[in-house]
């Protein structure tokens, strides 16, 4: 997810992490190159704050760079439900319509995060093989950004050039 979730937190007036959090995630950071050591002080921020996006964004990331990409679906997915619910949209993500939002506005950082979420979903949906998931959401983001600032437009340039249907 290529938005900060510190930007996001900062303009969305999620409380900021606790400090004992927040230091398990900079020693998580730092513990990057032992990766059971990383992931022992993910675990321990998110036993101390379960519902910290910013947390869920870091445990992300970590799953997403090791490869681990089954592993960092849950967290793309709760991102997604989240900010759904936070923006009054339906759960389901296939559900959701602009209705007069602007998700291209990469002011409104909210809806941004929403299509960064969706995006990092459908990604690893495609590289899990998953192809129909990948390029459901590819579309859903052409339609809710359709000018396209999110880069939606690739992954399904991506999938056609490598002669990859959806059926």
């Amino acid at each position: 997810m290529e938005i900060g979730a510190q930007q996001w937190l900062a303009l969305d007036h999620e409380p900021p992490l606790t400090p004992e959090a927040a230091c398990e995630l900079v020693w998580a950071d730092r513990a990057y190159q032992e990766p059971p050591r990383a992931e022992t002080h993910l675990r321990r921020a998110l036993a101390i704050a379960p519902e910290h996006i910013e947390v869920w964004v870091a445990l992300y990331r970590f799953y997403f760079y090791l490869g681990e990409l089954e592993q960092a679906l849950p967290w793309a997915e709760r991102c997604i439900e989240r900010t759904a619910r936070e923006l009054g949209l339906p759960p389901a993500w296939q559900d959701v319509v602009a209705d007069g939002r602007d998700f291209s506005d990469f002011d409104a950082v909210k809806p941004r995060f929403f299509l960064f979420a969706l995006k990092a979903w459908g990604y690893l949906q495609m590289r899990l093989g998953n192809v129909e998931q990948g390029r459901a959401a590819a579309m859903k983001l052409l339609e809710l950004d359709p000018h396209d600032r999110v880069g939606a437009r690739l992954l399904i340039e991506v999938l056609d050039r490598f002669g990859v249907d959806d059926e």
